[in-house]
């Protein structure tokens, strides 16, 4: 009986120190895959702004566009706005001298 008590105590001390090992097996490997994971993220953060840089690149030049498109309207119809001013100025004018020229009418 004594035998099979020491046999059954060393096969706990066996189990234990099984156990020890593979938890600190487990923690070696998470503590390797979080560095991983934080290297991974580090170099993703080191290279957004070159994923970005060609999409700004566009929307950089598609917003110039815009703006001189807008540029070119505006300059146009100001254009035709003074047009019509002075259309109108010397109708009012001509308006007015013959008012002034035959009031009767």
């Amino acid at each position: 009986m004594d035998d099979a008590l020491k046999r059954l105590l060393e096969a706990e001390t066996r189990a234990q120190s099984i156990i020890e090992a593979a938890t600190m097996e487990r923690q070696r490997i998470l503590d390797e895959a979080l560095a991983a994971a934080r290297e991974a993220e580090t170099r993703f953060e080191a290279g957004r702004a070159d994923l970005r840089a060609p999409f700004l690149k566009e929307a950089h030049g598609r917003a110039e566009q815009a703006v001189a498109e807008l540029t070119r309207k505006y300059e146009e119809r100001q254009r035709s706005l003074r047009d019509l001013a002075t259309r109108h100025e010397q109708e009012a004018v001509e308006a007015a001298l013959d008012l002034l020229l035959d009031p009767a009418r």
